[in-house]
C-alpha cells in the first residue's frame, strides 16, 4: 500500500491542537526525540526500530539533516509524523508509547525573544515573551535610490546616500538599545529578519548586537518591508512547527 505524504506549517496553537488529536486517537504510537547534530549513523540505527519503509526513512534523514532544531517522530503502523519544532530538541529519547510531554513543554515555555527586522528605509524591533509582543518600535528613514547615471554628480549622490544609510543604521541601533538592552540577561534567543546585507551592516554599526551572546534563530530573509503587521506575523513564524506526515492511501 502506498504512503501519501503531506507537509504543514502550523502556528504554536495549531501544533498543540495537532498533538491533542494524536492523544485522543485510539492508535498506538511510538515516539523518538532527535536532538540537533545527532550523528547520521545513530539516527539510522534508531529508525530501524520503527520498521519504516526505506523511502520514508530516507526522507526523515534528509529533513533532519536540514533541520536547525532537531525533530520528533511519532510512528504508528498506518501513519508517521515528523515534527520540526521552532526551538531545539535538547535530549534524545525513545518511547514505545505516545510521548508528547517534551514537545508540549517546549511549545508552552515562555521564551523571551529579541526580534530585529531591517531593510533600507524601514525597521521593526521587538521583544516577545512566548508568542506575545511585550514592547516594540517600528519606523522608517529616508534613503534615496541609487543614481542611474555616471559622472561626478553620481559620485556625490552615492556619498550622500552612504551617509543616509549610515545615519539610518545608527538610528536603528539606538532603537535596538531602547527596546532590548535592559532585557539582554533574560533573552533566550535573538532573531534577525530582512535583507541579509542590511542586517550585516546594522551589526557592524551596532556594538550592542555583538554584546548579546544569545543563540540566534535562523534569519527570516524573505520578510517584506518591516511594519507593525509584519512584526506581529513574524512572531507566528518564529513559533511555527513544520509537520511532515505519511499516511496509508
Amino acid at each position: 500500500m502506498e504512503m501519501k505524504s503531506k507537509k504543514l506549517v502550523l502556528t504554536r496553537g495549531k501544533t498543540l491542537d495537532f498533538l491533542e488529536t494524536l492523544i485522543s486517537s485510539d492508535e498506538v504510537f511510538q515516539t523518538l526525540y532527535l536532538p540537533l547534530n545527532l550523528p547520521t549513523d545513530v539516527l539510522e540505527s534508531e529508525l530501524k526500530g520503527f520498521n519504516l519503509s526505506s523511502d520514508v526513512a530516507g526522507k526523515i534523514i534528509d529533513i533532519f539533516a536540514r533541520s536547525t532544531t532537531g525533530a520528533i517522530v511519532f510512528w504508528e503502523e498506518h501513519q508517521k509524523h515528523l515534527v520540526v519544532p521552532p526551538f531545539p530538541v535538547t535530549e534524545k529519547s525513545a518511547s514505545q508509547s505516545l510521548d508528547t510531554v517534551p514537545l508540549k513543554s517546549l511549545l508552552n515555555h515562555q521564551y523571551r525573544i529579541g526580534i530585529v527586522l531591517v531593510r533600507l528605509g524601514s525597521y521593526a524591533i521587538g521583544l516577545c515573551r512566548g508568542d506575545k509582543l511585550v514592547n516594540s518600535k517600528v519606523g522608517t528613514g529616508l534613503i534615496h535610490g541609487r543614481h542611474r547615471q555616471g559622472g561626478s554628480s553620481a559620485h556625490r549622490f552615492e556619498r550622500h546616500r552612504d551617509k543616509q544609510i549610515e545615519s539610518f543604521l545608527i538610528r536603528v541601533c539606538g532603537h535596538v538599545r531602547e527596546q532590548l538592552e535592559q532585557h539582554i540577561k533574560t533573552l533566550d534567543y535573538l532573531v534577525y529578519g530582512g535583507a541579509r546585507t542590511t542586517i550585516l551592516s546594522l551589526q557592524k554599526h551596532c556594538p550592542l548586537l555583538e554584546k548579546i551572546e544569545k543563540p540566534t534563530l535562523p534569519p527570516l530573509l524573505d520578510i517584506p518591508e518591516p511594519r507593525r503587521a509584519v512584526l506581529e506575523s513574524t512572531i507566528n513564524r518564529i513559533w511555527s512547527s513544520t509537520i511532515y506526515s505519511w499516511t496509508e492511501d
